[in-house]
C-alpha cells in the first residue's frame, strides 16, 4: 500500500539493501505505464529497487483488467538497463501446455539472459519438471515440504514466504538445514502495520532462533538472491559496493544502522530519505452500483462455496447451501456462509456474485481494491445493504479499503492506482491497524480480513476463487455456470 520512496523509507530501518520488486498489481491497472512509474518513483530511494517486467498482464483471460502487455511490450521492457528479470510467470497451465505467448515470454528473458521467476502453487512431479525445464527457477509458492522438495530435486530455488496473509515459514523452514544454497527469503504482500515490526530481518532472526547455522542463514537472505539475480549489490568483497548493516547482537538481530554505497542510509533513529509529494495515477471508470445485481435466484445458482483459508491463498470447495429467502439465496450468519462479489472497475458491467466462508463478519461488510491481480472491487458482506455501503465508498473515492456496519464505516483511502497511498508507512500503518481492528469486531477470526480477501480474486491459486466474470474452478480453469 506504499509507494516504492515511502517502502524504502521503513524498509532500509529493517536493513534491507535492496529488492527483487515484481511491478505487475499496478501493471494489472495501467499497464508499462504502471510500471515506468515505479521506477521512477523509487529513483531517490537510495534502496536498491531491481523491478522485473510482469509476465502476466492479465494473469489469465477469465477477468477484466485495465490493461494488458503482450509478448512484444515485456520483450521490450526485458531490453531496458531498469529492468532486471522476469517476474512470476503465474500462467503455470500456459507453460504446461506450450502457450505461444507465455512461451514468447520466457525466450525473450532467457535470450537476454534475465532470470525467470515462477509461480506454481501445488505444481508436483512430471508437471513440475516440466514448468521448471521451461527456464523457470524460482517459486514462493510452497506450501508444504513436500512440494518444495519435489521443486528442489529439479534443480528450482524455493523462496521462503512469510507476508501478513500467506505464512509459509513454519512449513518451510526445515529446508534450511538441508538446501539452504537453494533458499531466498521474501515477504510477498506484507501490510503497513506489519512492515512497521519488520521485514527480512524478521526470518533472519526467527531462523537463528531455530538454531540454524549463521552463514546458511545469511546466504539465504544475503547472498543466494543477489548472486541469482545478478544484483549490483556488495557482498562485503574486496572491490565491492559497501552495501551492508550493523546489528547489535546475533540473538536479538536488531539493525543499528543500514548503509548503501558506502553512505549511513538509516540507523535506530532516522532514515536520511526526506519527506517528499508523490503524483496520483489511477484508472477508475465506474461511477454507480445497483444493488439488485447482488440478488441471486435460487435456480440459477450451483456452485460450492469458496472456503477461505486462514494464512494461506490456497482456498477450499464446501459443498453446502447458502439461506434461501424468498427464492433467492441470500447469507446465512449462523454457518458463516456470507456474500462475495467482485465488480470490474473499469466498465460498467453486471457483478459476479458467490458466497464464502470463514470470513466470520456477523453485521457488516468490507470491500476494497486491492484485489489480486485485476484489482476489481472485492466485497464481503453479511447482506445486501452493507455491501452496497462498503462499495459506494470505493466508488466514490476512486479506490482502497472499506468497512461498514450499522453504527459506523472507516474509509482507508488509496488513490494511487487504487492500490497504493501517498502517506508514509507509519501514518498508513496506523490507518491500516484501526480499519483492522474494526473488521474483527465484526467477528472476523482472521489474521489479515482485508489481506485474505484480496488474494479471494487471484485465480491462479486453487482451488476455487471469484473473477468480475463469476466464480471460477482454479484446478479446471473453468468457470461454474
Amino acid at each position: 500500500m506504499l509507494v516504492p520512496y515511502e517502502f524504502a523509507r521503513i524498509a532500509l530501518k529493517h536493513g534491507t539493501v535492496a529488492t527483487v520488486s515484481d511491478p505487475h498489481e499496478i501493471a494489472n491497472v495501467l499497464g508499462v505505464k504502471g510500471v515506468e512509474y515505479m521506477i521512477e518513483n523509487a529513483r531517490d530511494a537510495l534502496l536498491k529497487f531491481y523491478f522485473g517486467a510482469p509476465s502476466c498482464v492479465p494473469a489469465t483471460d477469465f477477468e477484466s483488467t485495465g490493461a494488458k502487455i503482450n509478448a512484444e511490450e515485456v520483450r521490450k521492457l526485458l531490453g531496458r538497463k531498469d529492468i532486471h528479470y522476469l517476474s512470476e510467470m503465474m500462467n503455470y497451465p500456459g507453460v504446461l501446455c506450450g502457450d505461444p505467448e507465455v512461451m514468447a515470454k520466457i525466450k525473450a528473458a532467457r535470450e537476454m539472459k534475465k532470470p525467470v521467476d515462477g509461480h506454481a502453487p501445488g505444481l508436483r512431479d512430471d508437471d513440475a519438471e516440466k514448468y521448471i525445464r521451461a527456464g523457470i527457477h524460482t517459486d514462493h509458492e510452497c506450501y508444504s515440504i513436500e512440494e518444495a522438495l519435489d521443486k528442489l530435486k529439479f534443480g528450482m530455488k524455493v523462496i521462503i514466504r512469510e507476508g501478513s496473509a500467506a505464512k509459509n515459514y513454519d512449513a518451510l523452514h526445515p529446508l534450511i538445514k538441508s538446501h539452504a544454497k537453494q533458499l531466498m527469503f521474501c515477504s510477498d504482500d506484507k501490510h503497513p502495520d506489519d512492515l512497521l515490526e519488520g521485514h527480512i530481518n524478521q526470518l533472519v532472526k526467527r531462523s537463528l532462533a531455530h538454531g540454524y547455522d549463521l552463514f546458511d542463514v545469511l546466504n539465504i537472505a544475503c547472498k543466494n538472491p543477489v548472486e541469482h539475480y545478478s544484483l549490483d549489490v556488495g557482498l562485503l568483497r574486496e572491490g565491492d559496493k559497501a552495501d551492508f548493516i550493523l546489528v547489535d547482537n546475533i540473538e536479538n538481530f536488531k539493525v543499528i544502522a543500514t548503509y548503501i554505497n558506502g553512505q549511513r542510509v538509516c540507523d535506530t533513529e532516522k532514515c536520511i530519505l526526506k519527506d517528499k509529494s508523490h503524483s496520483i495515477v489511477n484508472q477508475f471508470n465506474i461511477e454507480s452500483f445497483d444493488v439488485n445485481v447482488l440478488k441471486i435466484r435460487q435456480e440459477l445458482y450451483n456452485a460450492p462455496i469458496i472456503q477461505a483459508l486462514d494464512g494461506a491463498l490456497i482456498t477450499e470447495k464446501l459443498m453446502d447451501k447458502p439461506l434461501i429467502v424468498e427464492g433467492h439465496f441470500e447469507s446465512d450468519i449462523e454457518k458463516d456462509i456470507l456474500k462475495i462479489a467482485v465488480l470490474n472497475r473499469f466498465k460498467n458491467t453486471k457483478a459476479a456474485v458467490g458466497f464464502i466462508n470463514n470470513f466470520g463478519i456477523k453485521n457488516g461488510a468490507i470491500a476494497s481494491t486491492v484485489a489480486h491481480d485485476s484489482h476489481n472491487i472485492i466485497c464481503v458482506g453479511s447482506d445486501d445493504h452493507f455491501m452496497q455501503k462498503a462499495i459506494d465508498l470505493l466508488i466514490k473515492s476512486k479506490g482502497g479499503l472499506s468497512a461498514v456496519n450499522s453504527k459506523k464505516h472507516i474509509h482507508l483511502s488509496l488513490p494511487i492506482a487504487g492500490l497504493m497511498s501517498y502517506k508514509t508507512c507509519e501514518e498508513m500503518g496506523e490507518l491500516y491497524s484501526e480499519i483492522d481492528q474494526f473488521v474483527k469486531s465484526m467477528g472476523s477470526d482472521l489474521r489479515a480480513p482485508f489481506m485474505t480477501l484480496s488474494f479471494m480474486a487471484l485465480l491462479v491459486i486453487p482451488k476455487i476463487k471469484m473473477s468480475d466474470k463469476g466464480i471460477f474452478d482454479a484446478e479446471t480453469f473453468s468457470f461454474y455456470r
